[in-house]
């Protein structure tokens, strides 16, 4: 036993000490703030966590120099348009990374979460490079850093520019349109695992962006709420998300008794969010439809020409590089509805 263990010691060692070939070019920070000394050349990138990562380096010419991730069978149309990853191996996320199968895949950069440092430090300790995202903790200006940041180490930097310009473009257009609304409806997020978000979630982010008030912004701690709470703030809108395992939907809101008096209930303003190649109520490239689809549920008269479809279309063509037909856009609808 003891023999074995030694062979296997010195095998991630000698892996270790081959690794990390490629030399410091320039550095770029992380979500951390932490300065990343990326390698000049990065050819094999490891994607060692969810929360839209593995679609933020698509969107930055990455995808195909990904050589393991985490998987991306939840999210269909992303599939659709990277077959490739699908067979790809996985060598865990977050604070669950097997750093043997990550030696023995050898990558120039480890793209990881801010939410998982410990184990980020193991791989550093290994020579490997990590650079950390976000996932899930950002707000509209951190994310859009990130999309600059993220475009710089792989080279991406004018389709990081057009990708920040063009949200600020229809941030700056939702903006100029409900100016003047004198009370902004007020909107209650309930996330995947039936919790909502104070003012420090994306979510409080991804409705100020599209013109509400988030009722749950002053709460303490985010989290799940009671139904006594909800008929207190008595929310005008109700969004639901399908962004985890277990979830509290759209069609059990409106059908529990307790939940008929609620302004949002009573109104028929309860709305499950879109999933695209991504959950459109998370932080991702992406998102920028998300607030768009909000905006128009907010300010039905004022957002009433902008397209969906065709904003829709023209992100996937334009970042994506996919011609998005127009029975797999309505599935995005199809299968948040489920």
């Amino acid at each position: 036993m003891i023999r074995r263990a030694l062979v296997r010691g010195l095998a991630l060692a000698l892996l270790v000490a081959h690794v990390y070939a490629g030399e410091c070019q320039r550095s770029v920070p992380d979500a951390t703030g932490r300065s990343v000394c990326v390698p000049e050349r990065i050819e094999r990138i490891v994607i060692a966590c969810y929360g839209g990562a593995v679609q933020e380096i698509a969107v930055f010419k990455g995808g195909d120099r990904i050589v393991a991730q985490p998987g991306v069978d939840r999210f269909p149309q992303f599939a659709r348009m990277y077959p490739g990853l699908k067979a790809l191996p996985d060598v865990g996320s977050f604070s669950n990374v097997s750093l043997e199968s990550l030696l023995a895949i050898r990558p120039d950069l480890v793209f990881a979460s801010v939410t998982a440092e410990a184990t980020n430090e193991r791989i550093r300790s290994l020579g490997i490079p990590v650079f950390t995202l976000g996932t899930g903790r950002q707000d509209i200006d951190s994310i859009l850093a990130e999309f600059e940041h993220v475009g710089a180490v792989l080279g991406e930097e004018a389709t990081a520019r057009d990708l920040v310009a063009h949200w600020h473009d229809r941030l700056a257009m939702i903006r100029h349109r409900i100016a003047g609304v004198d009370t902004p409806k007020r909107v209650l997020y309930i996330g995947g695992s039936g919790g909502t978000e104070n003012r420090s979630g994306w979510g409080d982010a991804f409705i100020t962006a599209a013109g509400g008030v988030n009722v749950a912004r002053d709460l303490a701690v985010r989290g799940a709420v009671s139904a006594e709470q909800i008929h207190v703030w008595n929310p005008e809108v109700i969004v639901t998300s399908t962004n985890q395992g277990t979830r509290t939907s759209a069609a059990s809101i409106r059908a529990e008794p307790a939940y008929r008096q609620v302004k949002a209930v009573a109104g028929g303003e309860v709305h499950t969010a879109p999933i695209g190649g991504f959950w459109w109520d998370r932080p991702s490239p992406e998102a920028i439809l998300g607030i768009l689809w909000l905006s128009k549920i907010l300010h039905p008269e004022r957002m009433a020409d902008v397209d969906l479809a065709q904003e829709t279309r023209l992100f996937f063509a334009r970042f994506y590089g996919y011609a998005l037909p127009a029975d797999e856009y309505r599935r995005f609808f199809q299968q948040a509805a489920r």
